[in-house]
């Protein structure tokens, strides 16, 4: 039998095992869609490859972590997470994205849970991280990166000059560029996306 026969849970478990070529034949059998989907909500190509690209690298540096018993129903969850994050942080309305979105499967109810932990402990370890820096920096890098607040709207509601926002922001991520090694590969990968 090869390995273009086997399920996606019989490759998934060879993968847990380090077998990269039961991991390339799941990556192409799904790639497709995903893509597929996260280009119609981000009307992007690009940054549809870069969003599929990061969370197929997680995946991978996670596989022995991770419990995954529908591979498709997963990474569809995944996939969607990262574009809502990449969303969010450029304002646009995923409201809009979802109602003109019929492909949607109504008939499958997904557990998110898993999903809402791993930003948790990405908010607590940057958290974390973030303790060395003086209280207003974090303060004005929480509201920049994590709230997506412009950087005239943190002046504006601190009573600051917009130079200074700018300067905060810039100490902060150089103290978190410094603080990387400190960070899980999934707190990193979502770490990417939050700050650029």
């Amino acid at each position: 039998m090869t390995l273009e026969q086997l399920s996606d849970k019989e490759l998934w478990d060879s993968i847990v095992e380090d077998n990269s070529q039961a991991f390339a034949v799941l990556y192409n059998r799904h790639w497709k869609k995903l893509y597929k989907t996260a280009a119609y909500y981000l009307k992007n190509e690009e940054a549809a490859e870069q969003i599929l690209h990061d969370a197929f690298v997680v995946l991978w540096n996670r596989r022995k972590s991770l419990k995954i018993e529908n591979f498709s129903n997963y990474m569809y969850i995944t996939t969607k997470y990262h574009v809502f994050k990449y969303l969010k942080a450029a304002k646009v309305s995923i409201v809009d994205y979802i109602e003109q979105y019929d492909d949607l499967d109504s008939a499958v109810d997904y557990n998110n849970g898993a999903l809402r932990l791993n930003h948790k402990d990405f908010e607590t370890q940057l958290d974390q991280c973030l303790l060395g820096l003086p209280k207003r920096c974090k303060e004005i890098f929480w509201l920049s990166r994590i709230d997506n607040l412009s950087n005239d709207e943190i002046a504006e509601q601190l009573g600051i000059s917009k130079r200074t926002v700018e300067n905060q922001i810039t100490q902060a991520l150089k103290h978190l560029k410094a603080s990387y090694k400190e960070l899980s590969v999934a707190s990193l990968a979502l770490l990417y996306i939050t700050l650029f």
